[in-house]
Formats: structure tokens, sequence, C-alpha cells
């Protein structure tokens, strides 16, 4: 892992990775968008809205795995002081975020029609809309660690204070995943598990090519925003040393200049 610790490393592979993953990934979830819209029935029960689910459910597991991955960035850093862990989370909230909220998005749109309500305060919406504050408050605290300059190193980091907010926030996530069977409400329980799905087929397969597709899609985004923090950092780096070398040699010119006017008086 720490092979990887190296910006400059970093940035060779990042470089070359992402347009395979951005333009791979857009034609996979188009591919799979296409094919949930054109080539699949409509469910018997819920008519045409159950096609919503090749956005909600990718949206759904990228707004849970953002965090899982800022969750394992606070940990690196803590543990291991990887000088790019606090990057890659600043990196992974925004689009995490904006997963999370496409996710309630889709969810209100597609329980209109089958629930009857855009929205019921049940464990799993709600604890999908508290995730979303969550992004918020990391975006937030790591802004001003950024800003006030108590990253880890000079290389763009978060505080400690922000690290351990995103572990505590990780407490969020089981509770996410086994609402639905804790509570009984309005949500449908489990769908896909490891036993298998209760989803039919012929409506199941283009979630795979939507939910990998977004998924090398969102890769792709946190490896350009990587990029771009690690690049802001060095011109930020590099305007503070030109400032510093400007100042010394301002106050260079000015000792001279004193010593001069003694010499002449």
């Amino acid at each position: 892992m720490h092979a990887f610790a190296n910006p400059a490393r970093f940035l060779r592979i990042a470089r070359p990775l992402t347009p395979w993953l951005f333009w791979g990934g857009l034609a996979l979830l188009v591919a799979g968008a296409l094919c949930g819209l054109l080539l699949t029935p409509a469910d018997y029960l819920q008519g045409e809205s159950v096609r919503i689910l090749y956005i909600h459910v990718p949206a759904a597991w990228l707004g849970m795995g953002g965090w899982t991955g800022i969750a394992v960035a606070a940990l690196v850093q803590m543990v291991w002081r990887h000088p790019l862990a606090g990057v890659a989370g600043r990196a992974i909230a925004v689009p995490g975020a904006l997963f999370t909220a496409i996710c309630l998005v889709t969810g209100s749109i597609w329980g209109r029609p089958t629930w009857g309500t855009w929205w019921e305060w049940d464990g799993r919406m709600t604890s999908m809309l508290v995730l979303l504050f969550l992004y918020f408050g990391y975006i937030a605290l790591a802004r001003a660690s950024a800003a006030d300059g108590r990253g880890i190193g000079d290389n763009g980091g978060v505080s400690r204070v922000t690290a351990i907010f995103a572990l505590v926030g990780a407490i969020n996530l089981p509770i996410i995943n086994r609402s639905v069977v804790w509570w009984n409400s309005l949500h449908q329980g489990p769908s896909i598990t490891v036993r298998g799905s209760t989803i039919d087929m012929a409506i199941l397969w283009p979630l795979g090519l939507t939910v990998l597709g977004f998924s090398l899609w969102f890769g792709a985004i946190v490896l350009m925003r990587m990029r771009a923090i690690l690049a802001e950092n060095k011109i930020e780096a590099r305007l503070a040393r030109m400032a510093r070398e400007g100042l010394s040699e301002g106050m260079g010119e000015s000792g001279g200049e004193g010593a001069r006017e003694g010499r002449v008086a």
C-alpha cells in the first residue's frame, strides 16, 4: 500500500487509468439503461415504474460504498499516516453525496406510484437521509481543515477530527443495510442477497451493467478529483514558496540599503 503513497507514482497510474474508467463506465451504464428501458418487460405489479431501479440501485450502492471508502481512507490516515488517504477521502465525498441524493430522489419518484406517497419516515429512507447529512458534514469539515492547513502533511489531506467523524459516521452503514429487516415499513425487503434475487431475471440482467458502469464512472470521478486536489495543492505550495522567496529578497535589499545609508552618514 505504501508503494502508492508517493503522489508522483500515484499520478503516473491515475492519468492513464482515468479515461479508461470514465469512458468504459459511461458505455456500460448507457448500455444497461437502454436495455432496461427498451428490452425488459414491465413488472406485473409496479408496471413501468420498475425501470427506475437501473438508476436507483446503483445510486444507493455508491452512496453507501462512497462512505465506506471515506471510512477506510480515514482509518488508513490515522493508523498508517498514508499521505494520500485524506486526499482520497476528500475526493470521494462530493460524488458520494451526489449519488446519495440521486438515490433519495429516485426512491421518492419510484415510491409515489408504488406506495402512494413521495416520502415515508421509515428506517431505510431516514437512514439514507442521515447519510446525506453526514456527507455534508464531512465536506464542510474537510474544506475547513484544508483551508487552515490542518491536513496531513502538505498534500491537501484532512484533519484528524475529520477522519474521526468519518469513522463514527460509518456506524450508519449497517443501519441502512439492515433497516428493512429490523423494521417493518413500506420499503420492500432485501431483493438481492448472497442467496439469490427475488427480482425476475428478465428484469434483473441490465442492472449488472448499470451497477458496474456507474461504479467505474464513480472511480474515474474520484481519480479526477484526487488529481485536481494534488494539482491545486502543488500550485498553492509553489505560490507560498515564491512569496517567501520574494519576502526574503525584499528584506535582504532593505538591509543592504540600510547599511549603505549608515556608511554615508
